[in-house]
């Protein structure tokens, strides 16, 4: 790819970039639905293997499992993604994987027993499905930039998270990991909300490439 790009560059052509114009509003909206989905998963993932060891007994056998479960349950999420968005909208599969993921991390967290391993395996479907869908429409948002559109859709899933355990950790200090992890089933939920004010947008038109240059007809 940069073998191609700095190909174009000598060449001095840019015909190869999409056309369109920026929804910056609807980015701004999807960008905070990308930090509350990080806040849910990067929160559960952290604490998740000592809370199964809270719930299920203090076996470390537990937490190991549950996750295991967490991070198997994101490859069949990823791969569902996308065969999903081929019947329906992105919009519309992410809407309702966030609705999904609502009840799914509500019964991480007050649902006892093993049978939290379902919903941990639901919850991380639910928020894997349109982990890659709205990459793509970050890139259908912004056009224009699509390199910045990848950079915050995929830096924010890592890196809101990450700024939002400490806090996790210290509340679950104050009172209960239980009572920490609760806010949590927010997250989606705010998700799911702002996945309604958003449209499928129509994919950037590529520039047509130019015709070749035809010999002239032989006599």
């Amino acid at each position: 790819m940069l073998t191609a790009l700095a190909r174009d560059r000598t060449a001095g052509g840019t015909d190869h970039l999409p056309t369109g114009d920026d929804d910056i509003p609807a980015f701004v909206r999807l960008s905070l639905a990308v930090v509350f989905r990080s806040i849910a998963f990067v929160g559960l993932s952290t604490f998740i293997a000592l809370f199964a060891q809270q719930r299920l007994g203090g076996s470390s056998t537990a937490g190991t499992a549950a996750l295991f479960v967490l991070y198997a349950g994101g490859i069949v999420g990823s791969l569902a993604g996308g065969s999903l968005a081929h019947r329906w909208d992105r919009v519309s599969v992410s809407r309702w994987s966030y609705g999904l993921s609502t009840l799914a991390v509500a019964g991480v967290v007050w649902v006892p027993g093993p049978l939290m391993y379902v919903f941990v395996a639901l919850t991380s479907i639910g928020l894997y499905v349109p982990f890659s869908l709205q990459v793509t429409l970050g890139q259908d948002y912004l056009p224009s930039r699509v390199g910045t559109a990848s950079g915050i859709t995929l830096g924010l899933t890592v890196s809101i998270g990450g700024l939002a355990s400490p806090a996790i950790g210290a509340l679950a200090d104050a009172t209960s990991l239980q009572t920490a992890l609760a806010p949590l089933v927010l997250m989606p939920l705010l998700t799911w909300a702002l996945y309604r004010t958003l449209t499928d947008p129509a994919p950037p038109q590529q520039p047509a490439a130019a015709a070749p240059a035809h010999s002239p007809a032989a006599p």
